[in-house]
């Protein structure tokens, strides 16, 4: 059997004839071809209206299954090159914005040193930097720790490498291990919470325990208080 090449390199059975378009031969019904998926299909009938729905049906008619997912996945696979070509041609290139990498003084835990204001160089650092990962803000945020703050943060990930899950998970923990809450209004109102069934008993006893050895740890020891 003779064939010639037709639109996109496609092989055309020049030897049958294609008849009127209304006639039997130029048309092949879907539940003729069932080994052929539904996104083969419609690439095939995507195909018929660029080479003719006649050189589409002596394909199916005379390739063998094989061959008839070649021509569809090929035809699907040139579609996806003209799409990616128009999206680069019509996609402006965006000019690169240099980040700005600011200098954060080391948070060492120090009397008179203020967290706060701590967090606030750090945020602004990963604003700068274009951090936008969060477990890349919590890495550049612990770089910059130091003193007891620097061993209690990477002392955490050594135990649990799980913590610190996002940079808002951090800034809290913390948050709780240097500034432990000393006012009674929110003591108060987490015992309201307890009350009303907001918290769970044992879960409310172990934060305070945890606040509790948290804020000990931080005084000096008797040794230290005698020099």
């Amino acid at each position: 059997m003779e064939y010639e090449r037709g639109a996109d390199n496609l092989p055309v059975d020049m030897n049958m004839s294609t008849g009127s378009p209304n006639s039997p031969a130029t048309h092949v019904a879907r539940e003729d071809c069932p080994h052929l998926a539904d996104p083969e299909w419609e690439a095939l009938q995507r195909l018929a209206t660029v080479i003719g729905e006649a050189a589409v049906a002596t394909m199916l008619r005379t390739l063998s299954p094989t061959e008839q997912h070649g021509v569809a996945l090929g035809f699907i696979m040139k579609e996806q090159r003209e799409v990616a070509a128009r999206a680069t041609v019509s996609t402006p290139s965006t000019p690169r914005v240099e980040s700005l990498k600011l200098h954060v003084n080391s948070y060492v835990e120090r009397e008179g040193e203020p967290l706060l204001r701590w967090l606030v160089e750090v945020g602004t650092a990963i604003t700068a930097r274009r951090i936008d990962d969060p477990l890349s803000k919590v890495a550049f945020a612990m770089s910059c720790l130091g003193g007891r703050a620097r061993r209690w943060a990477y002392g955490r990930r050594l135990t649990d490498p799980t913590c610190f899950s996002t940079y808002e998970v951090f800034k809290e923990e913390l948050r709780q291990a240097f500034e432990p809450p000393q006012n009674e209004f929110r003591s108060r109102a987490e015992f309201l919470d307890l009350q009303q069934g907001k918290h769970d008993v044992h879960a409310y006893v172990a934060e305070q325990e945890s606040r509790k050895s948290m804020t000990c740890s931080g005084l000096p020891t008797a040794a230290q208080t005698a020099d």
